[in-house]
C-alpha cells in the first residue's frame, strides 16, 4: 500500500504527515470529538472523505461557523426523518442552516401542531440515540430522479443543478457539480432508513449531535415565491452543549421579554392597524415624545456639525429614478408606479438622494460652498414582502434621518473621517457603545461604474475606518450598486448585533446627474457624494433603543419622566403644584390623581416604566419635600423640592440611565 503526502493546516500551524492510501480525515483527526468535518482545498468535506497526495487538509471545529452549520444541517435531517417516519405522506423542501438554527419545509395536509412538535421531537431524540450514520453516494441526474420520484420538489431541485440559490437555501441541495444522497445508515444492520438529495457535508453520525430542540412552525412558500404552493415549515436550533442550548433558549425568552412590538403595545407607544396596512406604523402621544425627542437631539447636533436642512416631496416622476439608475437596479424593492398626467408614471420615492442631487444642481455650485452638507428627515417606501416585514425593523413606510454630503476629491478622506466620528458619537449619546465596522465592497454582478473609481472610493473607506481603532469586519460584494459603504454594527444590551449607520462613497451619482462646481481655476468639476444614514431608518432605530432599554429608557427619552404618587388626597394638589414647576423647566412629570390605592400606583408606574416616582405625604409637604423612588425600588426620603427638580433636570442633561 503506497504512502500519501498531506498537511494539516491548524490555524497558522503546518503539520506534514505521511499516511497511507485510503487514509479518511477522521483517521487524521482521530480522537478529537469536536472536529466534524474538515476543509480540503476550500472545500469542505465529510470525515469519511479519504485523502489525497499533497492535500492540505483543515480540520472544522463544531464551534466554528462551518461546523455550527454542518451540525445544524444534520439535525435538520434528523427532523425530516421524523417527519417521514410519523407522516409518510409529507413531500419534503428545503431544511438548510440559518442563523442559530435550522428548519425544513413540508408538504402535508394540515398544518402541524405543537403536539405534532412534541412528537417530532421524540422521534428526533430517537433517532439520534440509534447513532445512526450519513453517507454520501453520488448519483446521476437520471439515477436521482428516479430514486425521489415520489418527492415533487426534490425533482424540481435536481433541474436547478448549477444555478440553485443561496436565497432560498436551494443551494444546500445542488451545487455545480455531482448530485449526491446522503443516506441514513443503522449503525448495527447496515439497512437504509432514510435518504435526502444533499450537497453535505454531513456530521459522521447522528449520535455526535449533542443537542437540539424544535422551537415552532410556520407558513411559508415554496422557495420563497408567491407564485408557488404554501408548504409547512418547523424551526429548530441545535448547539455543540446542552449548556449552550440552554443559555441561547435562556437569551431567546429574553429577547421575547424585549421585543419591540410586544412592549410597544404594553406602553402605548405605536401600533400597526390592520386598517392602514402591514409595515405601516402610527405612533401614539407616548412613543410621539419619544421620536420627537429623538429627532430633535439629532437635529440640533446636526446644526452644530454645518448640515443643512431640506425637504423633499414623497412622489417624483420615473424619469427621477431612471436617471438615478433605481429603475434598473431596485425596481422590486420600489412600490409600483402610479400613472397620472396623461399616463405618465409616478413613484412613491424608495430613497432621498435623487432629490437631494437636483437641489445642488438647482443653481450653479462653487468649491467655496464645499463641503455642502444637506440633511432631511425623509419618509420613503419600499415594498417588502409580507414574509419579511417585522414590526419597525423591517417596514414598507419609514423616515430616514437622511444626509448627503458633496464634497471635492481632496476634502473626500477628512470629510468621511468625520462623518463617521459624528455617526459614532452621536449614537453613544443614544446610549449605544459596543459597536465594530463592516466593509461592504462591490458586487460583481450588480454596480455600475468603472472598476477604478470603485477601487478607490473602497480603499479610501477603509483607511477611514481603520482610524476609528474598532473592529473592521470585511462584506465582500455587500455594497450598493452605485458604492461601497461603511456599516457601524452596534451590540444591545443583550449582545444582539444590529447594523445601525451606514456611510456609502459615490462617484456614480454624481455622473449620472451630471453635477458640477466650479474650482478654484474656474474648471468646471464633479463633487464626491457621501451617502450617510445615521439611524438608518427613525422607526428601526426606535425599534432598538426600545429592545436595548427593555422600555425602560433613560429619563431624557421616557415619555413620562417622572409620576407623581400622593399618599392620600390631600397631597394631590401639592405635587401638581411640583408638576407645574417641573414643566416649566421642560420636564415632563404627571400626577396620578386616580382612585387607586398608593402601592397600586406604584405598580402602574412599574409597569409604565418610569425613571422616578415622586412621592408626597404629610412630612413631605411640612418641610416642603419630596421622596425619591427609583425604578429598583429604593427610595431616597425628604428631598427638597428644588433639590427634587434639580436632580431632575441634571439626569436628563446629562442623558444618563437611572
Amino acid at each position: 500500500m503506497s504512502d500519501v503526502r498531506v498537511i494539516i493546516q491548524r490555524d497558522s500551524e503546518r503539520e506534514e504527515r505521511v499516511v497511507t492510501t485510503g487514509t479518511t480525515a477522521a483517521d487524521l483527526f482521530a480522537g478529537e470529538r469536536t472536529i466534524v468535518a474538515a476543509r480540503v482545498a476550500g472545500e469542505l468535506k465529510d470525515l469519511a472523505y479519504a485523502v489525497a497526495d499533497g492535500e492540505e487538509i483543515e480540520p472544522v471545529e463544531i464551534s466554528s461557523e462551518d461546523g455550527l452549520n454542518i451540525l445544524r444541517h444534520s439535525t435538520a435531517h434528523v427532523m425530516a426523518q421524523a417527519v417521514q417516519e410519523l407522516f409518510p405522506e409529507a413531500k419534503l423542501g428545503i431544511g438548510p442552516p440559518v442563523k442559530d438554527g435550522f428548519y425544513y419545509d413540508f408538504d402535508v395536509e394540515k398544518p402541524f401542531t405543537p403536539d405534532d412538535l412534541k412528537l417530532i421531537e421524540k422521534k428526533m431524540q430517537e433517532i439520534q440515540k440509534r447513532g445512526q450514520r450519513f453517507s454520501r453516494r453520488a448519483v446521476t441526474d437520471d439515477a436521482a430522479r428516479e430514486e425521489l420520484a415520489d418527492e415533487p420538489y426534490k425533482l424540481e431541485l435536481i433541474g436547478l443543478k448549477g444555478s440553485a440559490s443561496h436565497d432560498d437555501g436551494a443551494d444546500v441541495e445542488v451545487g455545480a457539480g455531482e448530485l449526491t444522497i446522503y443516506d441514513n445508515i443503522d449503525a448495527k444492520t447496515g439497512e437504509l432508513c432514510w435518504k435526502d438529495l444533499c450537497r453535505g457535508p454531513h456530521l459522521p453520525s447522528t449520535r455526535v449531535i449533542p443537542a437540539f430542540k424544535l422551537m415552532r412552525n410556520a407558513a411559508a412558500y415554496w422557495r420563497g415565491s408567491e407564485k408557488n404552493p404554501m408548504l409547512q415549515r418547523i424551526y429548530g436550533t441545535a448547539w455543540p452543549s446542552k449548556d449552550e442550548l440552554k443559555a441561547h433558549l435562556e437569551f431567546l425568552a429574553e429577547a421575547e421579554k424585549r421585543d419591540h412590538r410586544k412592549l410597544g403595545n404594553e406602553l402605548d407607544l405605536f401600533s400597526i392597524p390592520e386598517q392602514i396596512g402591514s409595515g405601516l406604523a402610527v405612533f401614539h402621544p407616548k412613543g410621539g415624545i419619544i421620536r420627537r425627542v429623538m429627532e430633535d437631539y439629532s437635529r440640533s447636533k446636526h446644526e452644530e456639525a454645518g448640515y443643512e436642512f431640506v425637504y423633499t416631496p414623497h412622489a417624483t416622476k420615473g424619469k427621477l429614478f431612471e436617471t438615478s439608475g433605481h429603475l434598473d437596479w431596485y425596481a422590486d424593492g420600489m412600490y409600483p408606479p402610479m400613472q397620472l398626467d396623461e399616463g405618465v408614471d409616478y413613484y412613491l420615492k424608495p430613497m432621498n438622494c435623487p432629490m437631494h442631487n437636483l437641489i445642488f444642481d438647482a443653481r450653479g455650485r462653487s468649491y467655496r460652498e464645499l463641503p455642502l452638507r444637506m440633511f432631511e428627515f425623509g419618509t420613503v417606501y419600499r415594498y417588502e414582502k409580507s414574509g419579511v416585514v417585522h414590526g419597525l425593523t423591517r417596514a414598507r413606510g419609514f423616515t430616514q434621518d437622511d444626509a448627503h454630503i458633496y464634497c471635492t476629491r481632496e476634502q473626500m478622506g477628512e470629510e468621511l473621517d468625520r462623518t463617521l466620528t459624528f455617526v459614532l458619537d452621536l449614537l453613544r449619546d443614544y446610549g449605544l457603545n459596543d459597536f465594530y465596522l463592516e466593509l461592504s465592497t462591490k458586487d460583481e454582478t450588480k454596480f455600475v461604474g468603472s472598476d477604478e473609481a470603485w477601487e478607490e472610493a473602497t480603499e479610501t473607506l477603509r483607511k477611514v475606518a481603520e482610524k476609528q481603532g474598532l473592529e473592521l469586519v470585511a462584506d465582500p460584494g455587500g455594497a450598493a450598486f452605485y458604492g461601497p459603504k461603511i456599516s457601524v454594527q452596534a451590540r444591545d444590551a443583550i449582545g444582539r448585533t444590529w447594523q445601525m449607520s451606514t456611510i456609502q462613497l459615490d462617484f456614480n451619482l454624481p455622473e449620472r446627474f451630471d453635477l458640477e462646481y466650479t474650482a478654484a481655476d474656474g474648471t468646471k468639476q464633479r463633487p464626491v457624494m457621501i451617502h450617510r444614514a445615521l439611524f438608518g431608518s427613525i422607526e428601526r432605530f426606535f425599534a432598538v433603543l426600545l429592545e436595548h432599554y427593555a422600555g425602560a429608557f433613560p429619563a431624557w427619552l421616557a415619555p413620562v419622566q417622572a409620576t407623581g404618587i400622593p399618599i392620600g388626597d390631600a397631597h394631590v394638589e401639592y405635587l401638581q403644584d411640583f408638576a407645574a414647576e417641573a414643566k416649566k423647566k421642560g420636564l415632563r412629570v404627571e400626577v396620578d390623581a386616580s382612585s387607586d390605592r398608593m402601592q397600586k400606583k406604584i405598580r402602574n408606574a412599574q409597569k409604565s416604566k418610569v425613571p422616578f416616582m415622586i412621592i408626597a405625604g404629610d412630612e413631605d409637604v411640612a418641610n416642603g419635600a419630596v421622596s425619591f423612588r427609583y425604578r429598583d425600588g429604593s427610595q431616597e426620603n425628604g428631598v427638597p423640592r428644588d433639590q427634587a427638580l434639580a436632580k431632575l433636570v441634571d439626569v436628563v442633561e446629562r442623558r444618563v440611565q437611572v
